[in-house]
């Protein structure tokens, strides 16, 4: 299984951005996908999450600003970022997990917002 991650990039605060992630293997089953960001100097953590049955879940600094959605014909999950503060500065990486077990991750892109 890979994950190839896309969208990244540098953008003014207030911007918005698409981060792309594309699934591609031996994917039988999807339990769920999701993003993951690791800011400079800190630990990963939880942006937004999807299950294959649809439901999601969102960081509380993340709300009202970013959108999950996937595209269950090509694998691929993405995240509409919104309103970029500086503070959404970093490495974002995706998620898939597999059912009944697997876990991948992507190789990760950048996002940078300047102030």
């Amino acid at each position: 299984v890979q994950l190839q991650a896309s969208g990244g990039g540098l953008v003014q605060t207030g911007g918005s951005l698409r981060l792309s992630c594309a699934a591609s293997g031996s994917i039988f089953s999807i339990n769920a996908m999701g993003w993951y960001r690791q800011p400079p100097g800190k630990e990963r953590e939880l942006v937004a999450g999807l299950t294959s049955a649809g439901s999601t879940i969102y960081a509380n600094s993340a709300k009202g600003r970013f959108t999950i959605a996937r595209d269950n014909a090509k694998n691929t999950v993405y995240l509409q970022m919104n309103s970029l503060k500086p503070e959404d500065t970093a490495v974002y990486y995706c998620n898939l997990k597999l059912f009944p077990r697997g876990e991948y991750w992507g190789q990760g892109t950048q996002v940078t917002v300047s102030s």
